[in-house]
């Protein structure tokens, strides 16, 4: 077999004759753990979910899975032979093979479509499929604030998509025009062609898979869809991180021939805060302290997402710690403990004007002799 795409088996962790059960059970297993609301902001958590989508999409199918054992790869490489023998499988002998009848769907990153698209001219498109098919998902960017990313909030905003035209209920056609059986394909909707040594049967291009020509949907144009604009109120949980995508079902396009609608998915942008930063669910922030505090310990307050927080400065403290409040940093959304908040104490030290102040240091001086530089190696 010619080693031509991605290695589905390597990316799901099981052999190459696993039963289905094993890879279903490997898929959900590694499909939880990397999935894009368990590592919020993670980029290569999500394309490893990608990855193991199209592994699945591939190998739980036994059609698709016979295809990508025998040529190596399901979707890409089909490129023109040596000695101009007609299109064929990453360097394997074209022989007449005929794929009519087959389910190809979609496959994550390409699929057969785009071949069909060549070899047809223009192929098939989402809204002339044959079929339900599902509606595409919409993308819509909401930047909001660092507390409202750790509080939580609804918010009101205006959404434009498409939806199930009224007047043909999303099939693209008048129901009370006259429709005529396609000469085309005769009315099955499929037509085929040959390219080389090989077949391909596709959705027809004169009724686009429906084996029906003639009565389009004048309010929709055939589509199936008409455009929307409607104000929905969203909840954002607390907890969300820059970066983080958050599905809203059934807010997407409207499908085609009665196909379900696809999914809004909002990208959140968190505005930075002028105190406090985030590390994970952890809550950071710098805070400054006297040289007296510093020595002698103390007790201070310092801000917390939450209010005032009290935090023990132990005896000679010194400039850069980091202390820990436990549970006083970002929820999870997991569920889990909420992260800490990591306090890092600035020593400032006074400016001296007066000698009484001078003589104080001097006599401090004087008393505790030790050279913090002793410790530095050689030159």
């Amino acid at each position: 077999m010619a080693n031509q795409g991605p290695d589905y088996y390597s990316i799901l962790g099981v052999s190459r004759n696993a039963k289905e059960a094993e890879i279903k059970k490997a898929y959900r297993r590694l499909a939880r753990k990397n999935h894009p609301d368990v590592n919020p902001g993670d980029k290569s958590a999500e394309e490893r979910f990608k990855r193991i989508q199209q592994a699945y999409d591939v190998l739980s199918d036994p059609k698709k899975r016979a295809v990508y054992d025998q040529y190596g790869f399901y979707s890409e490489n089909f490129k023109e032979q040596p000695g101009g023998q007609g299109r064929g499988f990453g360097g394997g002998n074209s022989q007449g093979f005929d794929f009519s009848g087959m389910d190809f769907g979609e496959s994550g990153q390409s699929s057969f479509r785009d071949l069909f698209s060549e070899l047809f001219g223009g192929g098939t498109t989402r809204g002339r499929e044959t079929g339900p098919v599902r509606g595409e998902d919409l993308e819509h960017h909401l930047n909001i604030s660092f507390m409202e990313s750790l509080q939580g909030l609804s918010t009101r905003m205006v959404l434009n998509r498409h939806v199930a035209c009224s007047a043909c209920e999303g099939t693209g056609r008048d129901r009370n025009a006259g429709q005529q059986t396609c000469s085309r394909c005769q009315g099955t909707g499929q037509e085929a062609k040959a390219h080389g040594f090989m077949r391909f049967s596709g959705p027809c291009r004169a009724c686009g898979g429906t084996g029906r020509v003639g009565g389009r949907c004048a309010v929709c144009g055939g589509s199936g869809a008409t455009p929307f604009q409607e104000t929905i109120t969203v909840r954002i949980p607390p907890g969300v991180a820059n970066g983080y995508r958050m599905r809203v079902p059934g807010k997407g396009n409207a499908g085609v021939s009665g196909g379900s609608p696809g999914d809004l998915y909002l990208i959140i942008t968190v505005r930075p805060h002028e105190f406090f930063r985030r590390e994970g669910n952890d809550i950071v922030c710098t805070v400054p302290i006297t040289v007296t505090e510093a020595a002698l310990g103390t007790k201070i307050e310092v801000p917390s997402i939450n209010g005032k927080a009290l935090l023990r400065i132990p005896p000679g403290t010194q400039s850069g710690q980091k202390f820990r409040l436990r549970g006083k940093g970002a929820p999870s959304l997991r569920g889990d403990l909420p992260g800490n908040q990591i306090v890092e104490v600035h020593v400032i030290v006074p400016k001296v004007a007066d000698e009484r102040s001078k003589e104080l240091l001097r006599e401090l001086a004087r008393l505790n002799p030790e050279n913090p530089r002793d410790s530095m190696p050689p030159i």
